[in-house]
């Protein structure tokens, strides 16, 4: 029924129990499961209270850190490394704690939960409950803010193009700006179930724990301010292209305009020359194309000047 099951000592080394119940003779017990397991919600209903069962089962979830009598109910959130799938689209944690049991529940595969269940394997687990949480919390950081790193060098990338005005704006700008609201979407929550963690006064979490604890608090603030100010900097970055957009817009319609001015009144005059009535003047003289050819000349140069002079150029 679980994915895997481990006892794990005061020193680390597991040993892999044959019965079936909720915590054994070692340091702690730790069990990880699927969700989609359909033996599941039995198990949970027969080991352990009512509401840690349920917190354990919520389909959707946020992050989140209640004390439940003499355990922990801990929902916490990672980047998605599964293939195929967006690293903004993060996988959720859901445990129980207690100072004798650990269980875990998994909905997609959260790779930091592998690491300790390779560690396991190895008899190197964490030698107790709140050094349990603090490995999967120290990964679940830690990869968090590889992707945050990934963002803001993307950032910089946009504004260093900002330098090149004909650069247009890249197709990916959206797609970044939508990952930072979905990544602080679970993050600042998450900072907050953390902070609560790390400040918890329990015989469950010792002091070197519980520094070790604030400390991952303190970076994924650090992280969600740089949510933030990625925010902004992208917002500024859009704001830019589209000011640049804006001016070269203008500009064309400016050049416009004044090819409008010039030629308005040259139109008039092809125009009124090209009326196939009697007594248009030059009509036997093979002189008069000409003339009017440069008549025209002269009144494009004329016109030029008169903007040049209205500081329209």
């Amino acid at each position: 029924m679980p994915l895997c099951v481990f006892d794990i000592s005061d020193d680390g080394t597991t040993t892999v129990p044959e019965d079936t119940q909720l915590t054994g003779p070692a340091r702690y017990r730790w069990w990880h499961f699927d969700m989609a397991d359909p033996a599941l919600a039995p198990w949970l209903a027969e080991h352990l209270p009512e509401i840690p069962a349920g917190a354990l089962l919520q389909p959707e979830t946020r992050p989140r850190c209640d004390e439940y009598e003499d355990g922990l109910i801990l929902n916490l959130r990672g980047i998605n490394l599964n293939e195929g799938q967006q690293a903004d689209q993060m996988v959720s944690v859901r445990m129980w704690v207690t100072d004798a049991v650990v269980i875990t529940v998994r909905m997609r595969r959260v790779f930091a939960i592998d690491e300790l269940r390779a560690l396991a394997a190895q008899s190197n687990a964490p030698p107790r409950p709140s050094a349990f949480l603090e490995a999967l919390v120290s990964r679940l950081t830690a990869r968090v803010q590889i992707e945050v790193a990934r963002l803001a060098d993307r950032t910089a990338f946009y504004e260093t193009d900002l330098e090149d005005l004909s650069t247009p704006p890249p197709k990916d700008l959206p797609v970044t700006r939508r990952s930072t609201i979905k990544l602080e979407r679970y993050l600042a929550p998450q900072r907050s179930a953390l902070e609560r963690l790390a400040d918890l006064d329990l015989p469950l979490i010792p002091n070197v724990d519980s520094m070790k604890l604030r400390e991952l608090a303190n970076r994924t603030a650090i992280v969600v301010e740089e949510l933030d100010a990625l925010q902004e900097r992208i917002v500024t970055v859009q704001d830019e292209h589209d000011n640049q957009v804006a001016q070269r817009q203008a500009r064309h319609g400016y050049v416009l305009s004044i090819a409008a001015a010039v030629f308005l009144p040259l139109g008039f005059l092809t125009g009124l020359f090209g009326v196939n009535v009697g007594g248009m003047p030059g009509v036997d003289d093979p002189r008069a194309f000409a003339v009017l050819c440069l008549a025209m000349v002269g009144l494009a140069a004329l016109m030029l000047a008169v903007l040049k002079w209205l500081r329209w150029l």
